[in-house]
């Protein structure tokens, strides 16, 4: 059997290969080819837009996708939501709808957008949130270039940002959060229905979070002698239990545990004081509790 799996193309594909990758799917592009090769036989993949995505998933036209929370609340999606992926085009953490006016516009609140009118590609989530604040404003689609279109040809845009620098470069100020989105792993109703396919996109979701849950995370490993286990164990951040195995010598054990990286580099010296030797720091591309 086949599962047919619809893959963001633009700013979140790169990050999302690497993503695959690390799970252990890998994929191969051809130059302009909008169907990526996977090495499993039981994957056939396209790429499309992140914006269609949840759509063509709730058609059949796939098994299942990834797409931002943003575009399965924009289209409205009737889908399954599988997996909350915390990952964006630069870094692990979520992208935020806001909406941003020029420096030295008047307005300050959401209430100020009263009238206003607004342009940005979430026309659905904008309508939404305005209605929640009791605002009324014109909202229209923007084809792209949202940020140089204030405050020329709009008083405010709704775009999304992940460290707001876009926004700083074209003079923009943020006032107000219109929602937090994260990548989700979705599934269409009837393939969730299948065992097979089912299986097959719970493997996948599993290898996937295995993978997130690795990053920013090594390995370490060390040799202590007996009488230091609990001086080495109380160095080690208190929510990592570490695994401690006998050596062949009595006087001395193996210890393993993990860690984030960026603590690694302080504890390293204070584990090699307190005694332990032989420390070993090793990447991880799974982790999975």
């Amino acid at each position: 059997m086949i599962l047919k799996l619809c893959l963001p193309k633009g700013s979140l594909q790169d990050a999302t290969l690497a993503l695959f990758s690390r799970a252990g799917f890998n994929f191969t592009i051809s130059a302009r080819s909008y169907f990526p090769t996977a090495d499993d036989d039981e994957i056939q993949a396209m790429l499309v837009r992140a914006q269609e995505v949840a759509r063509y998933v709730e058609e059949g036209i796939f098994d299942a996708g990834l797409t931002g929370k943003d575009w399965i609340m924009e289209n409205n999606a009737d889908i399954v939501e599988v997996l909350d992926l915390c990952y964006s085009k630069q870094s692990m953490r979520p992208c935020r709808w806001v909406v941003a006016v020029p420096e030295a516009s008047s307005i300050q609140t959401v209430q100020d957008l009263e009238g206003k009118r607004i342009a940005t590609e979430v026309v659905g989530l904008t309508k939404a949130y305005l209605a929640r604040h009791g605002v009324k404003a014109e909202v229209e689609f923007s084809w792209g270039a949202t940020e140089v279109k204030a405050p020329d040809l709009v008083d405010a845009i709704v775009e999304i940002t992940e460290t707001g620098s876009s926004l700083r470069a074209n003079k923009l100020r943020i006032v107000d959060e219109v929602l937090t989105t994260t990548p989700r792993l979705i599934a269409n109703k009837s393939s969730w229905n299948d065992v097979w396919k089912r299986r097959k996109i719970e493997n996948i979701s599993l290898l996937l979070g295995g993978a997130l849950e690795a990053e920013g995370q090594v390995g370490l490993k060390m040799n202590c002698p007996r009488a230091k286990i609990q001086e080495v164990i109380n160095i080690l951040p208190a929510l990592k239990k570490p695994t401690i195995s006998s050596l062949s010598d009595e006087g001395w054990v193996a210890l393993e545990t993990i860690l984030r990286e960026k603590e690694v580099r302080a504890i390293i010296p204070l584990l090699k004081r307190a005694g332990a030797s032989g420390i070993i720091e090793y990447p991880l591309n799974k982790v999975i509790y």
